[in-house]
C-alpha cells in the first residue's frame, strides 16, 4: 500500500486500485466528508461514467445541489456515479465542515458522494481537478460540473450557469452512459 499527501489530505494507493483498469486521476482514496472514513474513487467508478462538480456552501448556484441530486436519483441505476468537491477557492465554502455536511446533506437531501473540502484550482487543486483542468479547463467558479466517460478519455466541461436539469447536460450524461 502506498500512502501520499494531498492537498484533500492522505491519499493511499493500494494494490488492488493498480489491478484495476482506473483512470490515474481516480486511483485514489478521499476522506468523505465530515467523516472518518474513506471512499476510494477506483472501487466507485469501477469505469462507470462520472459526474463531477466542484461545490460551494454558500453561492448564488449552491441551489443545484436540489437538480444535482435528482440527476443522481435518474441516472445512478444507468451508470453514472456522481462526486461532489466541496472547496472554499471562491471564498464561499463554509470553514467548518460539520456545516457543509448540513447544507449538502440535510438541507439539500444529497446522497451522492460528497469528499471532503479540497483545493479545485491552481497548483493545490487535488489530483481529480488537476486532470480535469488538463482534459477541460479549471473551474472558474463554484458548480463547474465535468461530465467524463467511463476510461476517463472523454471529458466535457459545464459552468455553473449550465443547469443540471438542462438538455444540453442531460445529453452529455446520456453519451456517455
Amino acid at each position: 500500500m502506498i500512502k501520499y499527501l494531498t492537498a484533500i489530505g492522505l491519499f493511499t494507493l493500494s494494490s488492488a486500485a493498480f489491478a484495476t483498469n482506473c483512470p490515474d486521476y481516480l486511483n485514489v482514496e478521499a476522506r468523505k466528508l465530515h467523516s472518518t472514513e474513506n471512499v476510494n474513487l477506483c472501487e466507485l467508478t469501477q469505469g462507470k461514467p462520472v459526474l463531477i462538480i466542484n461545490t460551494a456552501s454558500h453561492c448564488g448556484f449552491t441551489p443545484q445541489f436540489e437538480a444535482l441530486e435528482a440527476l443522481h436519483q435518474e441516472y445512478a441505476a444507468k451508470g453514472l456515479v456522481v462526486i461532489g468537491f466541496p472547496s472554499d477557492d471562491f471564498f464561499q465554502e463554509e470553514k467548518d465542515e460539520a456545516k457543509t455536511a448540513d447544507i449538502c446533506f440535510i438541507n439539500y437531501g444529497v446522497t451522492f458522494t460528497m469528499v471532503a473540502t479540497s483545493a479545485v484550482k491552481g497548483s493545490d487543486a487535488n489530483s481529480v481537478f488537476k486532470y480535469l483542468g488538463d482534459k477541460s479547463a479549471p473551474p472558474k467558479w463554484n458548480f463547474y460540473k465535468y461530465v467524463i466517460s467511463g476510461d476517463g478519455q472523454t471529458v466535457k466541461q459545464f459552468t455553473s450557469r449550465v443547469k443540471p436539469e438542462s438538455e444540453e447536460l442531460k445529453k452529455a450524461i446520456e453519451s456517455v452512459l
